[in-house]
């Protein structure tokens, strides 16, 4: 026969492995912010046959949701500042943001958002979401390698996360059609990333 001391101690750690175990969910799929400092697009395309033009895009923002355990969870939700664009050149920048490339006055800005992650093993999976690019929507797979979650070495001391990727879009699925001759079709994309734990207190007893 039970006591009540004993009922009451029993209710208590049924309560306490809830708790629990919600507080692990939450943590294991937690939610971050990308840092736009730190999170850079590169992309590549042939200049007419001569070479691979190369142009960099800082200042991405958006979100992240990741558990290094479940992949399968993972969703991001990414906005890319097209008009941020830098080729290196003050004209060349100029050109492909005109209209009948980019339209960047349009256009501002591309979004990413996932629709399915396929893990690979531990540290890589394809990440498979709608790019929105010049107006138009399509599919677009990442190849994506997690290289770290961790505390960040200086303040405020929140935990980051870091990702590397890559992709291979045609410039003509989204409507980018001027100058077939000078600029070539295929653009290849490197995605480096980092994002903060989201949430205004900084991750101080995080483990490194």
């Amino acid at each position: 026969m039970h006591t009540p001391g004993r009922r009451w101690l029993a209710a208590a750690a049924l309560l306490l492995a809830g708790l629990l175990a919600s507080r692990a969910a939450a943590a294991q799929a937690a939610r971050y912010a990308l840092d736009p400092v730190h999170t850079r697009v590169v992309f590549e395309l042939s200049h007419a046959g001569y070479s691979q033009a190369i142009g960099t895009i800082g200042g991405s923002t958006g979100t992240l949701v990741f558990d290094p355990a479940d992949w399968g969870s993972a969703r991001v939700d990414a906005r890319i500042p097209v008009a941020r664009l830098d080729l290196g050149d003050t004209g060349w920048n100029r050109a492909a943001l005109r209209s009948g490339l980019l339209d960047a006055t349009r256009f501002p800005e591309a979004r990413f958002v996932s629709t399915r992650v396929e893990p690979v093993d531990a540290t890589h999976a394809r990440v498979a979401g709608m790019l929105t690019l010049r107006g138009v929507t399509r599919e677009v797979v990442l190849d994506v390698a997690f290289n770290q979650l961790k505390r960040y070495p200086l303040p405020p001391f929140r935990r980051t996360i870091g990702f590397s990727a890559t992709a291979t879009l045609s410039r003509a699925d989204f409507g980018i059609e001027d100058w077939p001759t000078l600029i070539g079709d295929t653009v290849r994309l490197r995605i480096e990333a980092e994002a903060q734990l989201a949430g205004d207190a900084p991750a101080d007893g995080a483990t490194p």
